[in-house]
């Protein structure tokens, strides 16, 4: 499983330790990633999602999942995602 976030394709950074001396070590700066089980309202179904925290904090301040996965660019999204956002766009259509 890859260390990326599946909303906001938030990954793995690197970077170096720098020590008192000034040397420099190559280390990775790793998300801060959740497993979390989100609620679609216009699919009426839970998925399992592996979120950063600070994706999820945008998901409850967009307000949910659905509105979440419509404003967001599908490039960023996971394959997952995408069809999930997919299956949202064509309920939310049938119902208006």
């Amino acid at each position: 499983m890859s260390r990326s976030c599946e909303l906001t394709g938030k990954g793995v950074m690197s970077g170096n330790n720098v020590s008192h001396a000034n040397n420099k070590t190559k280390r990775k700066f790793l998300p801060n990633l959740c497993n979390v089980t989100l609620i679609s309202d216009a699919l009426g179904q839970r998925f399992r999602l592996r979120v950063s925290a600070a994706a999820l904090r945008s998901v409850e301040h967009r307000g949910g999942l659905d509105a979440f996965l419509l404003k967001a660019d599908e490039t960023e999204l996971s394959m997952r995602a995408r069809l999930l956002r997919r299956q949202i766009a064509k309920k939310t259509a049938e119902a208006a």
